[in-house]
């Protein structure tokens, strides 16, 4: 089978509707680079287009009706999104499902120290990372930190162009003789990427004394005490605030074209914002709804979906059985009819052919990039362990539903059999009896800090995720 590329289809209208939604990715992109910031974006895109919020409709004792829309968020880090069909909502749901989540470090709980007069936040990474990809590049610090009052200081330090921004130093090539003997995994350990975030002993004032004591040694821990004054003043910050803190080191810097042709985006987070940012526009532009749609946005996926903001808890069991009960619809055994005769597509980006590291893959079943959104009957590893494997009567009638939407698709697997693997939230779903297959864009460098990503894709998610809401039907 011939891979067809997307720009081939397109005409000037479509390509500037192509680059027009690229646009507010792009934005999406730079405002939430964290999962926190993903879900701000997404409640206030949501209520611009009408959705109201679960909660409030509990309290309030709305019924429910076809046409309504709803949203949930849960614990600041994960989303559900409803739109109300027609049909009985026994029939099933429609529903997309992508993470929100990216890999990248997490500032620890007790990770302030000085070491030989530079100040350092220790780290641990999230997710699957080339460690040594962080080291010698400007970096951003974003998140929350929330005093024992409940009040909460937000951070996203590194981004403005006169904001300061943190680095991971590595070891200079003249001196690197041992070190370039290392393989690649452990070239830069885990425990060594902590954050360069000071080296002045002392914070320079009008009315400080500093520069009148000569060569005089600062006091110990002088740096430390000096980024602690820092916080103190600047943030209201204590050290101990740490312990109640989600910080997250990202790559600083905005998404941007790339290529002479602008046709791809590089950027932090396409994995897995790619996918959830076109679901998150497909369910709130789709108007011809026969079956109540949905949109997962989760977290956690990055570290296997665990937690309470994971697919693997229940916030979306619970939210649909609340939005059921708002119907006058809920029985447990109405919600598992439910969920058993619904249509799921687990929207996660697919590792884009590399020609440069072509021995990876097994070309005629690998993402293209430029081709068009693609489709994974399973993911897992070697053995196709740890995958939901789609079913053929599923994949034919998405296949039917984009050929009449025009959509351009793609099949691929995750590289070669033996070399490795991966997986999506896509299990998880299964194990309700619902019909589920992966789809999403491929991307180049996956996991690194600046990921690629062609923008024909990314649109042609769109169209397929609309067409998707809007046709799928396929009951058990």
């Amino acid at each position: 089978m011939e891979h067809i590329n997307v720009w081939n289809t397109y005409d000037l209208k479509t390509q500037k509707k192509c680059d027009d939604f690229c646009r507010d990715y792009m934005r999406f992109l730079d405002k939430g680079k964290t999962e926190r910031e993903c879900a701000d974006q997404i409640v206030e895109a949501a209520e611009n287009a009408g959705f109201r919020e679960l909660g409030t409709l509990i309290r309030e004792g709305v019924r429910l009706k076809p046409g309504d829309k709803v949203y949930s968020i849960w614990m600041n880090k994960s989303a559900v999104l409803f739109r109300i069909g027609s049909e009985p909502i026994e029939n099933g749901l429609n529903i997309l499902g992508a993470h929100i989540d990216s890999p990248r470090l997490d500032v620890k709980q007790n990770p302030l120290y000085e070491s030989d007069g530079i100040a350092y936040l220790d780290t641990h990474y999230y997710g699957g990372i080339k460690k040594y990809h962080y080291v010698a590049q400007p970096l951003a610090l974003h998140g929350v930190v929330v005093r024992k009052d409940g009040t909460t200081v937000e951070f996203a330090l590194g981004e403005d162009p006169d904001d300061p921004v943190f680095f991971v130093s590595d070891l200079l090539i003249h001196l690197s003789q041992e070190q370039m003997k290392k393989n690649a995994s452990v070239v830069i350990e885990g425990e060594d990427l902590d954050l360069v975030v000071g080296s002045s002993p002392v914070i320079i004032t009008a009315d400080d004394e500093a520069g009148k004591n000569g060569k005089k040694e600062p006091e110990k821990d002088a740096v430390k005490k000096a980024v602690l004054s820092i916080l103190k003043n600047e943030y209201g910050i204590e050290e101990e605030d740490f312990e109640s803190a989600e910080l997250e080191i990202v790559p600083a810097g905005h998404a941007r074209e790339a290529g002479f042709d602008r046709s791809m985006i590089l950027s932090y987070g396409h994995d897995d914002r790619v996918c959830a940012y076109p679901s998150l526009r497909a369910i709130l532009e789709s108007e011809n709804i026969k079956r109540t749609s949905c949109c997962l946005l989760v977290d956690k996926e990055e570290v296997g979906s665990v937690g309470a903001t994971g697919m693997q808890s229940h916030f979306f069991e619970n939210a649909l059985a609340e939005v059921m009960n708002l119907m006058g619809d809920y029985s447990e055994l109405g919600l598992r009819r439910a969920l058993a005769n619904s249509c799921m597509l687990s929207s996660d980006v697919s590792a884009g052919f590399d020609p440069l590291y072509a021995a990876a893959f097994e070309k005629k079943n690998a993402a293209m990039m430029g081709c068009g959104v693609v489709f994974n009957k399973f993911t897992g590893s070697r053995g196709k362990s740890g995958s939901n494997d789609a079913n053929a009567e599923y994949i034919a009638h998405l296949r039917n539903i984009f050929d009449q939407a025009g959509v351009c698709t793609q099949t691929a697997e995750l590289g070669k059999v033996d070399l490795g693997g991966g997986g999506t939230i896509a299990y998880i779903l299964a194990l309700y009896g619902m019909n589920v297959i992966d789809s999403g864009v491929a991307v180049l460098n996956m996991h690194a800090p600046y990921e690629a990503a062609s923008k024909a894709d990314i649109y042609e998610a769109f169209r397929a995720y609309s067409a998707f809401l809007e046709n799928a039907d396929l009951r058990n």
